[in-house]
C-alpha cells in the first residue's frame, strides 16, 4: 500500500459540534454516508454541524470497488425513515441538508418512493432549508427519476465516479453511460445537477477533461474532483496520489468548460462544502 503523502493527513479532533451531531445521528438511529463511507472529512464536517444523511438502509445491493458501504441484502424499507431525518435536520439547525442512499436494486422502484417521501417530509419540516440530493443511478429510468425530481430538491447530484476506461473496474453494475443518461435526465428536469469524480486510479488528465465534457454536455453544472483513498485491504489499490497543483488545474479545466461551482483537491468528496455550491448558484 502507498505511503500517503503530507496534504493527505487528515485532523481529526473534535469539539462539541461533533458529540451533538454524533449524539442526535444515534439518538434517531440514522446511517450516515460520513460513517459507513469512512470519509475523510467527518471530524470537520461534524464540527461544523453537517452530516450527509444516508436513507433505505445501510446495506448496498451493489460492492463497487471503491466503496466501502456494506454490501448484501438490505431490510424493507423504514417508513418512520423519512421523519426521523427531517427531525434530525431541524435538530441541527441546517441551512443547507445532503441526502444520499444506498443503491436498492432489489425494490420495484429501486427506491424512489422512499425517496420522493424523504424529500418531502424533509421540506415540510424545514421549510427554509435547501435540500440537495445525492441519488444512484436508477438504472437510468427516467420514470424513476422523476419521482425523485418532482419531490423538487434543491440540487440532484448523481456521481460518475471515474473515466469511462476505468468504470468497469471501479463500479460493480454502473455503467459510465447509464450515469450520463442520469444527469441528463436530472437535467432536463430543470434542476441543478452535480456529479462527482475520483482520481488517482490511473486516469490520465485527458481522460479527466473529457470526463468533464461529458458531464458539462449532458446538463451537469457542479462537479467535485477528489482522491480516491483505499477503504481496506479488499478494495482497489491507489495507482498515484494526486498533488494539489494538479487538482488546482483541473478546476480551472472545469471552468473553463463551462462549470458554474467546482470543488477540486484532495480530500474533496461529493458532498464538502455543498453548502458554498448551492450558495454560489443561486
Amino acid at each position: 500500500m502507498r505511503q500517503k503523502p503530507d496534504w493527505l493527513k487528515i485532523k481529526l479532533d473534535t469539539s462539541s459540534n461533533f458529540s451533538e451531531t454524533d449524539k442526535i445521528v444515534k439518538e434517531h438511529n440514522l446511517h450516515t454516508i460520513c460513517s459507513s463511507g469512512k470519509c475523510p472529512n467527518k471530524a470537520e464536517c461534524w464540527n461544523r454541524g453537517t452530516a450527509t444523511f444516508m436513507i433505505l438502509g445501510d446495506t448496498c445491493t451493489r460492492a463497487c470497488k471503491f466503496c466501502a458501504t456494506k454490501t448484501g441484502k438490505p431490510l424493507p424499507p423504514d417508513p418512520t425513515e423519512p421523519g426521523r431525518v427531517a427531525a434530525s435536520i431541524k435538530l441541527m439547525k441546517l441551512k443547507h441538508s445532503v441526502i444520499t442512499s444506498v443503491t436498492r436494486d432489489d425494490l420495484p422502484d429501486q427506491g424512489a418512493t422512499q425517496w420522493a417521501e424523504v424529500i418531502r417530509v424533509c421540506k415540510e419540516v424545514n421549510p427554509l432549508v435547501t435540500i440537495e440530493v445525492l441519488i444512484p443511478d436508477f438504472d437510468g429510468k427516467k420514470e424513476l427519476i422523476q419521482i425523485v425530481a418532482d419531490s423538487k430538491p434543491d440540487i440532484i447530484a448523481h456521481n460518475i465516479e471515474t473515466v469511462s476506461r476505468l468504470t468497469s473496474l471501479v463500479r460493480s453494475k454502473a455503467s459510465y453511460k447509464t450515469s450520463l443518461q442520469t444527469i441528463k435526465i436530472i437535467s432536463e428536469s430543470g434542476i441543478k445537477t452535480k456529479s462527482g469524480l475520483m482520481v488517482g486510479l490511473g486516469e490520465t488528465e485527458q481522460e479527466v477533461t473529457e470526463t468533464l465534457k461529458d458531464l458539462h454536455n449532458h446538463g451537469c453544472r457542479i462537479v467535485t474532483i477528489g482522491q480516491y483513498l483505499q477503504p481496506s485491504k479488499a478494495h482497489l489499490e491507489v495507482d498515484e496520489y494526486i498533488h494539489p497543483e494538479q487538482f488546482e488545474k483541473f478546476k480551472i479545466i472545469a471552468l473553463e468548460i463551462g462549470f458554474e461551482y467546482v470543488e477540486s483537491a484532495p480530500l474533496v468528496r461529493s458532498s464538502y462544502m455543498a453548502e458554498k455550491a448551492i450558495q454560489s448558484c443561486h
